[in-house]
Order: structure tokens, then C-alpha cells, then sequence
């Protein structure tokens, strides 16, 4: 029998990180095709501008900083940069939105900082937020489901919709927006927010086609699909459960007693979590490893946090949709965290 004789840590993990980055972008996939049965090809085309996007930036950048490409590049964290934000844009927003957002979340928010491992705050999320506050009317042209549109969007027309503006029949982005009734609508978050304001009540705004019972039609559908890709990364234990868990009973519980306080007014707890961003953001954008809390304490802390504030901006706020703010209003606060949720050093006393 032979020992080896090595120093610490002991216990080493053989998951390397780009088979993390590889099983994070497998877990996308139902939540894609739903989002593409339900919202159309343009979810693709949007990705796929995205993730090219991302990894020209990164090898452009990894290129000026004198290393190998090659390895950097097949780590995947650009792809799934890429990927991640390519789904958070709408379907058929103008091409050079993803373009815009992908190189600010690579070269700003990822290289300048150091690369992978050395970003404060979530690449993604931050190169969003980018495109909401600079492009507030392209980043808010989300559109209802198929099922309920005027037109039939075909894949061809997504293209030329996306690069030019315009459909093959020469319909308008907004046009498509338009629903069998005439009514052109926003996602349901933002539609309760709008209807809201203008004195109607809960009630009232589910009436509306883009809503099938108490959640809107197809989101309720897609945040299954993203919480069955996140079911499996526990599973895997790619992720922990502290994050994702701890956010989601934050924000339901939140919109629970909110709801009991004032049903006309408020949305329901189920329409808060199976609508929007609520399980991608839970699962994919929460647990990023290196823009998160590292210790358990602090992820629990991290995820009610951002459960926090996604109630108060969805409710008090200017936007509905409030994931990518509270994420990176959090990543400032993950360094504090972390200093007083860190473990005891074995042996210490006092």
C-alpha cells in the first residue's frame, strides 16, 4: 500500500469549469424551447447573436492581453454569458441590442476586471441592464404568444424583423405586438403594472388574453421549463440550494402578504413566481459562482436580499421586471456579506 503525501485541501473536486459551464448551458434548454414555442425563432436568432458576440469580444480581449485564446475561450463562460443574455432579450429586438450588450458584458464588466473569476458584478445581468436603461423601448418589446397574435411569424421573418425592421409582408415589430383583439400588449408583469396605474383592478387586467388564469399565457409555461433545468443542477449539485431556494420563498412569501394586504391591487404570489425572470433568474443568474456569496450563510442572506428587492421594484418601482437591478444592487453588497457570514477558524476561541 502506498499514502500520498501532499498539503492542503485534501478533498480536491475534478469538476473542472467548463464542464460547469457545459451542464449550466445543457440546464437552459428546456426553458429555451419553451420560450421559443410559446414567443417564436427569434429567441434563437437572439442567442446566437449573443453567444458569437461574446466570444469575439473575449478573444479579441484575451488576444491584447498577450495569452492563449484557445483555453479561455474553451472554459464556455463566454458562451454562457452570451447565452444567458441572449435569452433576457426580447425575441425580436433589433440585432445590435445584443450586439451592444454582449461586448459592454464581456470587455467592461468580465476583462477589464481580470477575466473569469475577477468580475464583481454578473456580466450578464450588468450588460442588461446597460440595454434597459439605454434602450428602454427596444429592451420592452416583448412579444404576447403566438397563440394569440394577429400574424403568423415565421423564421424568415424573425431575421428580417431583427436585421432590417420589417417582415417579408412588410409587417412592423409592432404590429406584431398586436393581439386577435386588437390590443397591443407588453409581458404580463408589465401589463398589470401599466393597468394598475391606470385604476383598474387585478381582477379586471386577467381578463386580457395574454393571461390564462391567475399567471400570463406562456411565461408560466417557461419558468416550469427553466425550474425543471434548475431541479437538475441540484441534482447534479452543480449549484447549492441555498440561493435559489431562499430567493424563491423570499419573493412568494413577500407577494403573499402583500396580496392578503391589498388582492386588488397586488399581483398574486403564483404570478410573481411563474412569470418574468422569476425561475431563470433563481437558478441561472442568482448562483453565478463567482459574482455570489461563497459562504451558506451568506447565500441564504444573498437570496432573500434579492427576493427583497425584486418585490419592492416590481411593486414600488419603474419596472416590472426587476431581477437584473436587484442582482447587481446585491453583487455590491456580496463583499460585506461574506466578511460576516465567513466561518470560525477550527479552534478559535473568543
Amino acid at each position: 500500500m502506498s499514502f500520498r503525501v501532499s498539503s492542503s485541501p485534501h478533498n480536491r473536486v475534478q469538476r473542472k469549469t467548463a464542464n460547469v459551464m457545459q451542464a449550466v448551458a445543457l440546464a437552459c434548454i428546456p426553458g429555451i424551447l419553451a420560450q421559443v414555442w410559446y414567443f417564436g425563432f427569434g429567441v434563437l436568432i437572439q442567442i446566437l447573436i449573443a453567444v458569437l458576440t461574446c466570444l469575439a469580444a473575449e478573444a479579441l480581449c484575451v488576444r491584447k492581453r498577450n495569452r492563449a485564446v484557445t483555453p479561455v475561450i474553451k472554459d464556455y463562460s463566454a458562451l454562457l454569458t452570451g447565452l444567458l443574455l441572449g435569452i433576457s432579450i426580447p425575441p425580436l429586438a433589433p440585432w445590435w441590442i445584443a450586439v451592444i450588450g454582449s461586448i459592454f458584458a464581456i470587455v467592461i464588466v468580465k476583462q477589464l476586471y481580470g477575466g473569469l473569476g475577477q468580475n464583481v458584478f454578473n456580466p450578464a445581468m450588468a450588460g442588461y441592464v446597460v440595454l434597459l436603461i439605454s434602450f428602454p423601448v427596444s429592451m420592452t418589446l416583448w412579444l404576447p404568444p403566438l397563440s394569440i397574435l394577429s400574424y403568423d411569424i415565421s423564421l424568415i421573418d424573425c431575421f428580417m424583423v431583427i436585421f432590417t425592421g420589417y417582415s417579408e409582408q412588410g409587417y412592423s415589430l409592432t404590429q406584431f405586438r398586436t393581439d386577435l383583439d386588437g390590443f397591443t400588449m407588453a409581458t404580463p408583469l408589465d401589463t398589470i403594472k401599466t393597468g394598475l396605474s391606470n385604476q383598474q383592478t387585478y381582477s379586471e387586467l386577467l381578463n386580457l388574453s395574454i393571461f390564462s388564469g391567475a399567471t400570463g399565457q406562456g411565461w408560466m409555461q417557461v419558468n416550469l421549463a427553466y425550474l425543471m433545468g434548475g431541479i437538475w443542477l441540484l441534482q447534479r449539485k452543480i449549484i447549492n440550494w441555498h440561493i435559489p431556494l431562499s430567493f424563491i420563498f423570499g419573493l412568494g412569501g413577500l407577494s403573499l402578504i402583500y396580496f392578503l394586504a391589498s388582492p386588488d391591487s397586488a399581483i398574486t404570489p403564483s404570478m410573481a413566481l411563474f412569470s418574468g425572470a422569476t425561475m431563470f433568474a433563481a437558478f441561472f443568474i442568482l448562483t453565478d459562482p463567482v459574482s455570489a456569496s461563497t459562504t451558506n450563510k451568506g447565500r441564504v442572506i444573498y437570496g432573500l436580499l434579492i427576493a427583497l428587492l425584486v418585490f419592492v421594484i416590481r411593486n414600488f418601482g419603474g419596472y416590472p421586471e426587476a431581477v437584473a437591478f436587484a442582482v447587481l444592487l446585491a453583487n455590491m453588497c456580496v463583499p460585506l456579506i461574506d466578511y460576516y457570514t465567513k466561518p470560525r477558524t477550527y479552534g478559535h476561541v473568543g
